[in-house]
């Protein structure tokens, strides 16, 4: 199979070959060659006929490896095919090597990422950052902070926000920014670095084995990582100090929960905004993006020429959609809320809003911790006093 590297196709004069681009829509969308065909894997089959002949065609996906197969069909049809080593990861490897490489350059772009923040996303991001903050008493004097970072957008944008708060706000507190290589591949961990410093987090890192623990797992490995990975980091924010850890969750996340519950549990819940930890005394864990949906997060990646591993998890890096397993509960809800935005503008505000504003006089059972109501414990008392109104009626009315 012929191949060509990241740093080779740099050098190739783009009108002589075509650039064969077979990401997902998404991933295209997020970044691009700026040139070339677009043709997302899934949608190959039976329009290799749209592929020039007579030019050299460099397949690119988004490691390296499903580009592969393509090379050799191609190949078998009697075109020039090479396979672009490392993929467009290794595209973007190159890309914040040299940025980080300029000094001048740096600095430059991690002031405007900052000034992004306060102006250009200050209603949608900031905002809704101070507010959760103040609302939710989210951060006191004293405090001592474990910014807990994977790689994605999320998680790195959190750390910014925090990082613009310390600076410029009223509260004393102190930030550690924590991000554990669990065993990262050589790429995604360079990235995960380069960004960081592209954005200027000081990052505070600590090793593990987790990604060997799971690798047997064939049953919702991502459930079992998760949860080990939120072990290792709670212990490591004690070991240095911390009594709180914050996570990058935001508003899509927490209306997502909601929604899982109801149709998969059977119940309502919700994604806090802050919770004591069982496990670890005298931790908390923090929510300070809870009001921030992820769209402002997208445009503010995009609009900042910003591109973070979508998950840099050995398992599902190969996948286009990440942030938990492809097909899951969860992608479900992201399509179920995805829709409701565009039958109205409101829903899901509303989600939101529903677990905020809990009439517990309409509801047949609830419980907390060990404590569990009926209704029909007090349903003929209530018979006796006030007449209830029934949210039914009103609805009709």
């Amino acid at each position: 199979m012929k191949k060509i590297t990241a740093e080779e196709l740099e050098t190739v004069q783009k009108d002589a070959c075509i650039i064969l681009d077979i990401r997902s829509e998404e991933d295209y969308e997020r970044g691009n060659l700026g040139s070339g065909l677009h043709i997302p894997l899934q949608k190959l089959e039976g329009r290799y006929q749209e592929i020039p002949k007579g030019y050299p065609v460099y397949v690119l996906c988004h490691g390296g490896e499903q580009s592969m197969d393509v090379v050799d069909t191609l190949s078998r049809m009697g075109y020039d095919a090479y396979n672009v080593e490392g993929g467009y990861r290794g595209i973007l490897r190159r890309q914040l090597e040299a940025t980080v490489a300029k000094a001048d350059a740096l600095e430059e772009k991690t002031k405007d990422i900052e000034k992004s923040i306060i102006k250009k996303f200050r209603k949608p991001i900031w905002r809704q950052f101070t507010k959760a903050i103040k609302e939710y008493r989210l951060i006191r004097d004293g405090d001592k902070i474990a910014v807990c970072i994977s790689g994605g957008k999320d998680s790195m944008l959190m750390a910014k926000l925090l990082q613009e708060l310390k600076r410029h706000g009223q509260s004393t507190f102190e930030l550690v920014f924590l991000i554990m290589n669990p065993g990262y591949n050589a790429d995604n961990w360079k990235i995960i670095q380069d960004n960081a410093k592209v954005l200027g987090i000081p990052l505070t890192v600590f090793e593990s084995d987790i990604f060997d623990v799971v690798a047997e797992i064939e049953k919702s490995p991502c459930y079992l990582c998760a949860r080990m990975r939120r072990g290792y980091l709670y212990s490591k924010a004690k070991e240095l100090g911390c009594n709180k850890i914050a996570l990058g969750h935001h508003f899509d996340d927490m209306i997502e929960t909601v929604l899982m519950g109801m149709f998969y549990s059977g119940k309502i819940e919700t994604m806090m905004p802050k919770l004591h930890s069982k496990n670890f005394e005298g931790m908390e864990l923090i929510r300070p993006m809870y009001m921030i949906k992820e769209a402002a997060i997208k445009h503010w990646r995009d609009y900042n020429g910003l591109h973070f591993i979508q998950c840099a998890c050995r398992f599902t890096e190969h996948c286009s959609i990440c942030g938990g397993e492809k097909g899951s509960k969860r992608d479900e809800m992201k399509a179920l809320v995805s829709h409701f935005r565009t039958v109205s503008s409101v829903v899901d505000q509303n989600i939101f809003r529903s677990v905020h504003n809990v009439n517990l006089g309409t509801l047949i059972g609830y419980h907390k911790g060990e404590e569990a109501y009926c209704f029909l414990d007090d349903y003929e008392e209530r018979g006796r006093g006030k007449k209830e109104a029934d949210p039914s009626e009103q609805e009709d009315a």
